[in-house]
């Protein structure tokens, strides 16, 4: 579980997106993900939660969620993902979940339900990963 760990010190980074977003992973299991993220510094100009950053939030779960179903020695890449903004979301935190659809041998896919603080869902996404052996030196 060594993997887990560096994938861990990688998202605390704050010179990453994820941490300039102030995203936060809260819950790792292979069968559940869950992340918040504050809705302050992530709006569009209207003072909407931008789609965008809740495309981020998205893959960046089903991403870490796939990192971990590939193990050690294996990565996960991104290859596709959608998202319905079914409202909007204005002040507060949102949070996401992920949860599998499958998770094979070279390919994971994911769907991730993003709500706000009172529980009414913001957007539904999916995303789907390639996992493949490392290549040494990237």
């Amino acid at each position: 579980m060594a993997y887990v760990d560096e994938l861990r010190a990688a998202m605390r980074a704050a010179d990453q997106l994820v941490g300039r977003m102030g995203i936060e992973i809260t819950d790792w299991t292979p069968d559940r993900m869950v992340a918040t993220m504050p809705v302050d510094g992530n709006r569009q100009p209207y003072g909407l939660l931008h789609g965008g950053a809740s495309c981020v939030l998205a893959e960046t779960l089903g991403s870490v969620a796939a990192g971990m179903a590939a193990g050690a020695g294996r990565v996960a890449v991104g290859v596709e993902i959608s998202a319905t903004h079914h409202r909007a979301a204005t002040e507060g935190t949102v949070t996401g979940v992920c949860a599998p659809l499958h998770v094979g041998r070279t390919m994971a896919s994911y769907q991730i339900a993003i709500s706000d603080a009172t529980d009414r869902r913001v957007c539904t996404a999916r995303m789907s990963c390639v996992l493949r052996d490392a290549v040494p030196g990237r």
